[in-house]
């Protein structure tokens, strides 16, 4: 409780708190969660922190931060075959290693599922979004974002412009979706959207996943653009 109280006060939370049937949601997940992480989720619902730290939410509102979609699946799958093939040094097990949050870099954040009947002594471990780096904090995720967050902790692959203004959180807006008649639409060239964000002062990297900021902007942009 004492993390969760220091990060309130570091970075005020939604008005209204969420309930969250956390039964249902380990049984889905067939494990058991941290403490902190249910308070974490129950009182913040789905969003972003500092416009960069996306903590993965059991009604996240895309199956790219759904806790219990997809991606931490993928994600594990993806290490695996790095742990295998020596791609890229994986410094635990990857079946220990459970995605909770990525940044809109690339990075994710993990919890060291270790011992795996206790979740409270879980700890965070982060990777590089493009190359062999990691990261190890040893305590809770609430714990890791309020030493993030209140410029405790530097962590070589973030950057640093996250922590220079105040800590803020930014509730995620619902997705609404109407079932069909689809649209017929090509894909999307990447190499566009870099050219175009890095145009108009956007930093975006030459590799991986193009920050959300940087997406919008180019869907939202003028025909003449």
């Amino acid at each position: 409780m004492a993390d969760m109280t220091a990060l309130t006060q570091l970075c005020p939370p939604p008005d209204q708190a969420m309930n969250i049937h956390w039964e249902t949601v380990e049984a889905n997940l067939g494990m058991p969660l941290p403490q902190d992480y249910r308070q974490l989720a129950d009182r913040y619902g789905p969003g972003v922190f500092n416009d960069y730290l996306h903590v993965y939410h059991p009604h996240g509102v895309t199956e790219y931060v759904n806790l219990t979609g997809p991606m931490p699946g993928r994600i594990r799958a993806q290490l695996r075959k790095d742990y295998e093939q020596g791609t890229h040094p994986v410094p635990y097990d990857p079946e220990t290693l459970f995605a909770c949050a990525g940044t809109d870099n690339g990075e994710y954040l993990f919890w060291i599922t270790d011992p795996a009947a206790d979740p409270d002594r879980w700890r965070i471990a982060v990777n590089q979004a493009r190359g062999p780096g990691w990261f190890t904090y040893d305590g809770t995720l609430t714990a890791f974002l309020t030493a993030v967050l209140g410029g405790q902790i530097q962590v070589p692959l973030f950057p640093a412009g996250i922590v220079e203004a105040s800590a803020r959180f930014e509730p995620a807006r619902p997705q609404l979706w109407k079932p069909g008649p689809f649209p017929v639409t090509r894909p999307v060239d990447t190499r566009s959207i870099r050219s175009w964000a890095r145009a108009h002062g956007y930093d975006v990297p030459s590799r991986g996943r193009v920050p959300l900021e940087a997406r919008e902007a180019w869907e939202r942009r003028k025909p003449k653009d």
